[in-house]
């Protein structure tokens, strides 16, 4: 069974710093291509940051500069290092793997105000 857990979020002021953790099992993690996402209330589902099963990344262009992704194959986690956090960033942030299938996290809640 696959299972995508996401750890990491909370209220941080404006210029801030979090870190988000996405723990995969069930998964051949090294195989899969990861992902953030997030969701700000009222909006869309978006892309923040992706990272191949070759290490290449790319990134938002409202994150650039700010966010880094990147993982743990060994404890099969990918990170997002998110720093200079502003209000709009506020989102529920998920983490997804692709491959032949996607599969997601149930998310976590990243607040961004003083």
């Amino acid at each position: 069974q696959v299972q995508l857990v996401e750890s990491g979020g909370g209220l941080v002021q404006p210029g801030g710093s979090l870190r988000l953790s996405c723990a995969a099992s069930g998964i051949f993690f090294t195989f899969f291509h990861m992902s953030w996402y997030r969701q700000a209330p009222g909006k869309q589902r978006e892309l923040v940051a992706a990272i191949t099963s070759g290490g290449n990344t790319n990134y938002a262009e409202s994150v650039k500069g700010r966010f880094a992704i990147f993982t743990d194959n060994v404890k099969s986690t990918v990170y997002l290092q998110m720093n200079s956090l502003k209000p709009e960033d506020t989102a529920v942030y998920y983490c997804n793997a692709k491959k032949d299938a996607d599969y997601w996290g149930k998310g976590t809640l990243v607040t961004v105000s003083s």
